[in-house]
């Protein structure tokens, strides 16, 4: 079986609109770390420089959102009330929904904006078929080509609610894409909404979760590098962040041989 990396990294040295904080404590400092708080809880003296080099252990601390880099979204994080009852946070969420067949949707060449049902429809004309219901469906916008750049925040398609919708009645439960969300850009809706006054045009596609429970996976990348639009499983498990309302992942595609 081959495993396709599907994953962005979190990179300190990226821009971030949110920026991420990364300390290094090396395993030099480790073992003076670890002397002082031997010290300090057990009364115990140690000295580091027994140790090979004089070093322990290092040890990364990364302050950063549960939103950047890949990850998934639960329904929690699209509002406290939803028409189905109370969304559930990511540590709740079955893992059976992120193990899944994959179904690629091509949505290179869409302009910034959303695509709407009628874009959706014509994939899958093109493909020959519908996605079963649980598929992992995924979406290659061609944005992760400009991931780690100020680009990346403000250029992307993104879908419609009622897009979203047309693919939840198909049984789908899961969408993933390679852009940083999957509404447009920010930049976009709130210059249609200020335009026409409607407020639907405002994060249609996340809002459609307090209809329907379902989730998201942002931030993906090297879609690409997968066979085709089906043959492939998807592999999105999140990080269990008890009451959160996204979780990272590290997403891949498994692709038997």
């Amino acid at each position: 079986m081959r495993i396709i990396d599907l994953s962005s990294p979190v990179d300190a040295a990226a821009w971030e609109p949110d920026p991420v904080v990364h300390q290094i404590l090396t395993p030099a400092e480790g073992a003076r770390h670890m002397s002082e708080e031997m010290k300090k809880h057990l009364d115990v003296d140690f000295d580091p420089a027994v140790l090979p080099a004089g070093e322990l252990l290092s040890l990364d601390t990364f302050t950063l959102t549960s939103h950047t880099g890949t990850h998934v979204d639960a329904p929690s994080h699209y509002g406290t009330v939803a028409e189905y009852g109370t969304p559930r946070h990511i540590h709740e969420m079955p893992l059976d929904w992120f193990l899944r067949p994959g179904f690629l949707l091509d949505l290179r060449g869409q302009p910034v904006g959303a695509a709407g049902v009628d874009v959706i429809k014509k994939e899958l004309t093109r493909i020959g078929r519908d996605p079963e219901p649980y598929d992992i469906v995924l979406l290659n916008t061609g944005a992760s080509a400009h991931a780690g750049t100020p680009k990346y925040f403000t250029h992307f398609t993104g879908l419609t609610g009622d897009a979203v919708e047309f693919l939840l009645d198909l049984g789908v439960v899961v969408i993933g894409t390679d852009a940083f969300s999957l509404d447009a850009p920010f930049g976009d809706m709130i210059e249609r909404y200020q335009r026409s006054g409607d407020t639907s045009v405002l994060w249609p596609a996340h809002f459609a979760g307090r209809r329907r429970e379902y989730c998201q996976i942002e931030r993906l990348c090297n879609l690409d590098s997968l066979p085709g639009p089906t043959g492939f499983t998807i592999s999105c498990l999140p990080v269990k962040l008890k009451g959160a309302g996204a979780g990272w992942s590290r997403a891949v595609a498994l692709v038997a041989d």
